[in-house]
């Protein structure tokens, strides 16, 4: 109950004397006021409708945010499974890609190794060319040297 402004406590002069034992004629009236007390428990009486109220509304947004964030935390995992799903395809390709590269490289390792002799061959057949041409040169100069004394020896 509230208290009325004029009084102490919520239990009126009067009924504190009865409580007493004073006679009631020696009892102080209390001041009455019906609209303070109409208020006090239409207030009181509303109050409680309106707590339930705001705790099924509390509770309601509770459980409303609640789903929300199960429910984002639930979409996080479904988009860190795609991108599993997507990173394991894209693992397999490369694997894919990579299988491919090595048995190319093998065959490509395998026709260099048919061609080996004929490179090696080439490779002999240039060291004698560059030797020839050494020859070449060389007897380039011994032929200028003997044209030079056969000339020489024509002017006298």
């Amino acid at each position: 109950m509230r208290r009325h402004p004029r009084t102490r406590s919520s239990v009126g002069p009067g009924m504190a004397a009865a409580a007493e034992g004073v006679p009631e004629t020696h009892r102080e009236e209390p001041v009455r006021d019906d609209a303070a007390v109409e208020t006090a428990e239409e207030a009181k009486e509303p109050a409680e409708a309106d707590i339930t109220e705001l705790c099924r509304d509390m509770f309601s947004k509770m459980a409303t945010y609640l789903t929300g964030e199960l429910t984002a935390t639930s979409e996080d995992y479904k988009l860190l499974e795609n991108m599993n799903k997507l990173t394991s395809l894209k693992y397999l390709e490369m694997k894919d890609i990579a299988i491919n590269i090595s048995r190319n490289l093998k065959d490509l390792n395998q026709k260099y190794a048919g061609l080996q002799p004929y490179l090696d061959q080439i490779n002999v057949i240039e060291e004698q060319v560059a030797a020839l041409e050494q020859a070449a040169y060389k007897l380039d100069a011994y032929s200028k040297k003997l044209e030079a004394k056969y000339k020489k020896l024509e002017k006298r």
